[in-house]
């Protein structure tokens, strides 16, 4: 049997074993079981921040929520186009989380360099939260990249290194923004470098155990 056939005989199969889903609807799944899980372990274990009903009034609360969605509609968008077999490689996805993490760096950067002194720039780095922020986003998304990695496995993708990828960003980005409840931070400097390497370490998980886990 030749590739070409191989690989159109799965896509029949991975379409048949879908049922009366859609890979749309599946992934849609996977996001909402994902949030309810990572609001679940941050209720029990971190709960959410004291003044959350001010925080939500003000428009950094807003600015992270956005910037960490997006990230997650990026990884959907790589993941919906990677988990189908011989698809491409969900370049705008790829396009949209560099162009939204790029954007967000150059602010976070821009608001360091204009403050009026060293100490202040590095407080607006490290803020008080700098040792926990990424390893907790991480945390949180771990039940939504081990769900995402078993969906995406039916559907037998031809790329596990980039889909598992994907799915860590689309993970980590759902996870972030609801470590945005407890997150007390309101610097775009904070943001840019802490939250990114949550979501970005999220990321590098799901293309190391892609690799293995959604090889076939």
């Amino acid at each position: 049997m030749r590739t070409d056939d191989l690989i159109d005989a799965l896509a029949s199969d991975a379409q048949a074993s879908r049922g009366r889903l859609s890979l749309l609807q599946r992934l849609a799944m996977v996001a909402g079981l994902g949030a309810l899980a990572a609001l679940g372990m941050l209720l029990a274990m971190l709960h959410t921040r004291p003044d959350l009903g001010e925080a939500v009034l003000g428009g950094m609360f807003w600015m992270k929520a956005a910037y960490t969605a997006l990230l997650g509609v990026a990884g959907y968008m790589a993941v919906e186009r990677l988990a189908r077999p011989a698809a491409g490689v969900g370049r705008r996805g790829w396009i949209l989380g560099g162009v939204v993490l790029g954007l967000f760096a150059l602010v976070g950067a821009i608001q360091a360099m204009m403050s009026p002194d060293i100490q202040m720039a590095l407080h607006m780095l490290r803020g008080h939260s700098w040792r926990t922020c990424s390893p907790r986003i991480l945390m949180l998304s771990l039940p939504m990249l081990a769900l995402g990695l078993w969906v995406v496995r039916g559907m037998a993708p031809t790329r596990p290194t980039l889909a598992g990828l994907a799915m860590g960003l689309f993970s980590g980005g759902v996870a972030a923004t609801v470590y945005g409840l407890h997150c007390p931070e309101h610097t775009f400097t904070f943001v840019a470098l802490w939250y990114s390497l949550g979501v970005l370490g999220t990321a590098a998980l799901g293309a190391l155990i892609g690799r293995w886990a959604l090889r076939w």
